[in-house]
């Protein structure tokens, strides 16, 4: 945020040029995953996808390359928890709603893209395809409250759980964002 001070010393905050190109960004990528079912990955970690044919819940990465995992496994996000695999669900998402329920969620670390990444493929999965192994966001919020799992990191009302491996034939499509590059970049699968 930029400061700046009027004449009886009040302070007036604004964002920045980039924190503007940024929030724009965000509404384009956000536009493009209305709707859909999403897991999203760091580009290395998408081509490990491919060649395995599968998003696995414990692909073979060190934990440093996965989120929230610094703290240790009592503190490891609630899906990985249940041994899945973290989806958003996007459907009848509306940001400002969502952000006044929610206030603390940390989805914007994700959207339009993870920073310490600098890059982010986001993968639709096929609802239909999934159905019988998912938990959906207001189930899996649920159960989190009924296991007290408050230690363990959720996003509440848009992450949903993909239980075991999800396979490549139900990815509908994908594309690719990041830093200083203002457009989606479709991926063949």
């Amino acid at each position: 945020m930029a400061i700046d001070s009027t004449r009886d010393g009040r302070q007036l905050r604004w964002p920045t040029e980039e924190a503007l190109r940024l929030r724009e960004f965000q509404a384009l990528v956000l536009k493009k995953l209305y709707g859909g079912l999403w897991h999203t990955t760091a580009p290395d970690h998408f081509e490990r996808i491919l060649a395995g044919g599968a998003i696995s819940p414990e692909p073979n990465i060190p934990d440093t390359g996965r989120s929230a995992t610094s703290r240790g496994k009592e503190h490891y996000p609630y899906v990985r928890t249940l041994g899945g695999i973290s989806l958003f669900d996007f459907d009848h998402f509306d940001q400002e709603s969502y952000t006044n329920t929610f206030p603390n969620s940390a989805w914007h670390e994700f959207v339009p893209y993870r920073r310490c990444w600098g890059r982010s493929v986001w993968i639709e999965i096929d609802r239909e395809q999934v159905a019988g192994q998912m938990i959906s966001a207001s189930d899996l919020l649920t159960r989190w409250h009924s296991d007290e799992a408050y230690g363990n990191k959720i996003l509440p009302g848009i992450e949903a759980a993909h239980l075991g491996q999800l396979p490549r034939t139900a990815f509908k499509r994908a594309f690719l964002v990041g830093e200083g590059d203002d457009r989606l970049h479709p991926l063949a699968f």
